[in-house]
């Protein structure tokens, strides 16, 4: 009688190595934060806070995402998994912060991919010219939900497909931003501005120009719009060059985005000047349209494409680290074991990808059901989420790397000093955050929850949620918990590799 396989002792599939390059990886980093949407978000609400010195907090915000991003290149010299945050922090600080750690990426995922998708359906219709259907708010959900599912898809499909598709998305954002850039300017320069434009100074990139309080909630504005580049190290193991080519990318990620976020906010500021844009704070929509019709004339309609497909590329790209970081997480028994399912053809974590697109499309429809407002202030706890998860990665790289941080003045600031830094502004916006986030008025509903602002709530709540299910988990499965913090190895430290390309384990 012929023997059969016993399906459960054959290799499961892996994650597929090398499928994507460099370039590929950046475009995916810079994807995620969605340049052209989240300029057209926080452009006028900075403005209104620190009138012309909102370049300056672009240039500050940089400096925090900057340093994190050296953390994320170091700890991905000597960890290159795909669950980035989780496993570092596990290995630095145990396996409760690094529980944590991923529970925050997980759930930024779940509260942003519905928005982005209901953006990207948006601007969209208003770039062709379908303004009355904007109107329509049941069809909007409907093609924001299809949306959803058509990005997953496509995660699920192939990492190559994924980044294809964000190479050519990318390029025409950006493109498109920087020629509106270049536009804008050249009429506020000439005077040709419909609007009350103003000449640009050098002095609108002093961040302390507006003061203190004032800079603070710019800041907490502009981590948002830098925050998602880390994308690119969610693809470490799908990626050529596993320990260093995401951390190159993630760097080179957020210098482009300086770049980009500078120029656009000088030319926004000088063009349309300060007066509307504070007036139009709370309307995106209103502000990059009528600056893309005054500037741009009958071009108008490319501005409005590139933050559609900012937001549509970033609706696939933010799937990307909840899934993997789900991947990881389960398949060290932190998460149901479920979620550590590959694909046999795609090689990409289906059962993940898909769970966390479920999850954010219910989560959309339930707050969108309380009102459009609480979608808004679901957005604003995001800060929370995306502070801590980075300030524990800055802190989890100088503790993780201890032994190496006295070897050379180098590592000493670069491994240790940048990131803790960047670790103590972070855990200082978060404490902002709260306070902020505690004054209903500061809330897009304008309304107590609890006697705080619903931004704050939801905030609360997902990390109570959290702290939940990891305990329950703890007692349903204790072998996660069972791991010990370590240090880094030396050789992989110092960048080299072990002969066997075996990986170091967990306390070594």
């Amino acid at each position: 009688m012929a023997s059969h396989t016993d399906p459960s002792e054959e290799s499961p599939a892996t994650l597929k190595a090398g499928a994507i390059g460099f370039v590929s990886s950046m475009s995916i980093g810079l994807a995620a934060t969605s340049p052209a949407y989240s300029l057209a978000a926080i452009i006028g609400p900075v403005v209104a806070l620190v009138g012309v010195y909102a370049p300056g907090v672009m240039l500050a915000s940089f400096v925090p995402m900057l340093l994190i991003a050296s953390a994320f290149y170091y700890l991905n010299r000597v960890d290159s998994d795909c669950g980035t945050t989780f496993s570092w922090v596990t290995r630095a600080m145990g396996p409760w912060l690094g529980w944590l750690g991923g529970w925050a990426i997980g759930m930024t995922g779940v509260l942003v991919v519905g928005s982005l998708a209901n953006v990207g359906v948006t601007y969209l219709l208003l770039a062709f010219g379908l303004d009355d259907l904007v109107e329509n708010q049941w069809l909007v959900q409907i093609l924001t939900i299809a949306l959803i599912l058509l990005m997953t898809a496509i995660c699920v499909i192939g990492t190559e497909l994924s980044a294809r598709l964000q190479d050519v998305l990318i390029i025409a954002q950006v493109l498109a931003l920087l020629v509106f850039a270049v536009v804008a300017l050249v009429a506020a320069l000439n005077g040709t501005s419909e609007f009350d434009s103003i000449t640009p100074e050098f002095s609108w990139l002093n961040p302390f120009g507006a003061g203190g309080a004032a800079l603070t909630s710019g800041l907490l504005l502009g981590v948002f719009a830098y925050w998602g580049w880390e994308s690119a190290v969610n693809l470490n193991e799908e990626t050529e060059g596993a320990s260093s080519t995401p951390g190159r990318a993630a760097i080179v990620s957020t210098l482009v985005l300086l770049v980009t976020y500078v120029s656009v906010a000088v030319a926004v500021v000088a063009y349309a000047g300060v007066d509307y844009l504070a007036e139009n704070a709370s309307e995106e929509e209103a502000i990059f349209g009528s600056l893309a019709d005054s500037a741009m004339g009958g071009w108008s309609w490319v501005l409005l494409l590139a933050v559609a497909t900012s937001a549509i590329a970033s609706t696939q790209t933010t799937i990307i680290p909840a899934s993997r970081t789900g991947l990881s997480m389960a398949r060290r028994h932190a998460m149901p074991r479920s979620l550590a399912h590959i694909h046999p053809r795609f090689r990409t974590p289906d059962v993940s990808t898909w769970t966390v697109a479920v999850i954010a499309i219910v989560w959309y429809v339930v707050v969108n059901l309380l009102s459009e407002n609480a979608l808004f202030d679901s957005l604003t706890a995001l800060s929370l989420l995306i502070a801590f998860y980075y300030a524990l990665t800055g802190l989890a790289c100088a503790i993780y790397y201890r032994r190496e941080l006295t070897k050379s003045a180098k590592n000493f600031l670069l491994i240790g000093v940048g990131p803790v830094v960047g670790a103590v502004l972070l855990f200082w916006l978060l404490v902002e955050s709260i306070i902020d986030m505690s004054n209903p008025e500061n809330s897009y509903s304008g309304v107590a929850w609890l006697g705080v602002g619903p931004p704050l709530v939801i905030g609360v709540f997902i990390f109570l949620a959290g702290v939940a299910f990891m305990i329950f988990w703890r007692l349903h499965d204790g072998r996660f918990w069972q791991e010990r913090p370590g240090v880094a190895d030396p050789v992989l430290a110092a960048g080299g590799t072990h002969p066997t390309g075996d990986e170091q384990e967990t306390g070594r």
